[in-house]
């Protein structure tokens, strides 16, 4: 690979790692490290900001159908560019702090901006960057990189939302709170707004490996829905995604669990899962390297055993008896397992002989299976929750997210059976 070569894939890559965070920011990284601000200045119960959720959940689901087809036939630079530029549209208006139906109207809205033109195309195009003996390091990178970005992003938003407390936050008014989080949603969106003119120029509309430019037409596309539907690899690793999400959808609640179950207060909770967010990058990477070694199914096994274990351990132990270095390490241990699976799960197309042409389709049939936990998971932990105020809620959630992890253990052990066998077939016997 000449010097212009590797400088063009790496500002691809680069491209890629940008897009993928930044336009999650906004429906993701405020709840996710200020949840507790934004139920009180919102005006929400965890249950309706969970429905609120639940409906981006459902919208997505509907989208991410006809956005695998679309990547398959359009430049990943257009598609991803106008996801970017329409979902900062939305964080103007959810800086009106809109209350539960504006919420629910905005969280509708980005799961139609962040999935249709956005998903399918992002993971072709990493698959296609990765070639076919490299994609635990193609989406290892991605991942990790996108880890390293949501963690700088929440650090930065965490320093300014802490800065606006001076003399604390349990002393301050309502009036200083919704200021600091209003400061911390405009940021984003003008970092989702910038970031959809970078990949414009940052992503050429040429394939990386072949250089030839994507456009099928719509009878291929349907052959490639129907080729997709019947490989059971596809079914499985769906399952595999689903119960993945589900766990990794537990570190959406670690703040609010923080200020409920162990007593600290809100800038500290926002703290501690950034702090969680860091481990991110590392896992992601060091499981991409190692699926690439070890082999991905086997990888993602591991992954799932530590994340099962972690899950129960917050189910079972009472944070009464445990402290906050209990808390703090093991949400560490789990961040490092479904960062982990982040990291990886996208790779066992490659790994299962998906066939390349039909990637796109691919990742739509297994994302309309494997991100419904963005419909579920968010309410159910809100009716647990407010059901069983105080730590007991959060337990019950946490032995919900176990059952799901036990699920992707079976899964992940089916595919690395699966796989080893079609690899031992493959291989040519001795005469």
């Amino acid at each position: 690979m000449n010097r212009d070569d590797f400088r063009s894939r790496l500002i691809f890559m680069i491209g890629l790692i940008v897009a993928g965070e930044t336009v999650y920011a906004l429906p993701f990284h405020i709840t996710r490290f200020f949840r507790p601000t934004v139920m009180e200045v919102f005006g929400v119960t965890a249950t309706e900001l969970g429905a609120a959720q639940a409906i981006y959940g459902i919208t997505a689901m509907i989208a991410y159908f006809p956005g695998g087809p679309l990547a398959d036939r359009y430049s990943a630079r257009k598609l991803l560019a106008f996801s970017l530029w329409s979902t900062a549209a939305g964080g103007i208006y959810m800086a009106t702090f809109p209350g539960y139906v504006g919420s629910a109207w905005i969280w509708g809205f980005f799961g139609v901006t962040t999935i249709l033109l956005f998903w399918a195309a992002l993971i072709r195009a990493t698959r296609d960057w990765g070639g076919t003996d490299s994609q635990g390091r193609a989406y290892g990178i991605l991942d990790g990189g996108r880890g390293l970005l949501q963690a700088g992003l929440a650090s930065i938003g965490v320093i300014v939302f802490a800065l606006a407390f001076p003399d604390g936050y349990e002393v301050a008014s309502m009036a200083d709170k919704e200021d600091a989080l209003g400061l911390v949603i405009y940021g984003y969106t003008v970092v989702t707004f910038l970031t959809g003119i970078f990949v414009w120029f940052a992503i050429p509309d040429n394939d990386p490996v072949s250089g030839k430019r994507e456009h099928r037409d719509a009878a291929a596309v349907w052959n490639g829905i129907m080729t997709v539907v019947r490989l059971p690899a596809v079914w499985l690793q769906a399952t595999v995604l689903l119960a993945a999400y589900v766990v990794f959808k537990g570190f959406d609640n670690y703040s609010l669990f923080a200020v409920e179950a162990y007593g600290v207060d809100e800038v500290e909770a926002a703290q501690i899962a950034t702090l969680g967010a860091w481990i991110r990058p590392i896992a992601a990477l060091a499981a991409g390297f190692i699926g690439d070694k070890l082999g991905v199914s086997r990888t993602i096994v591991i992954c799932f055993a530590v994340a099962l274990v972690t899950q129960l351990l917050f189910g079972i132990v009472s944070p009464d008896v445990a402290g906050i270095v209990f808390l703090l390490g093991n949400i560490f241990v789990a961040c490092a397992a479904f960062f982990g699976l982040r990291g990886l799960y996208f790779a066992l197309f490659e790994e299962s002989s998906v066939p390349g042409h039909v990637t796109g389709t691919a990742v739509g049939i297994v994302s309309v299976v494997g991100y419904t936990p963005d419909i579920f998971v968010a309410y159910v932990a809100g009716l647990m929750i407010d059901a069983n105020p105080g730590a007991l809620g959060h337990q019950h959630f946490f032995l919900f997210l176990s059952v799901f992890a036990a699920l992707g253990l079976g899964a992940s052990l089916v595919m690395m059976f699966m796989n080893n066998r079609r690899t031992s077939e493959a291989m040519p016997t001795g005469s």
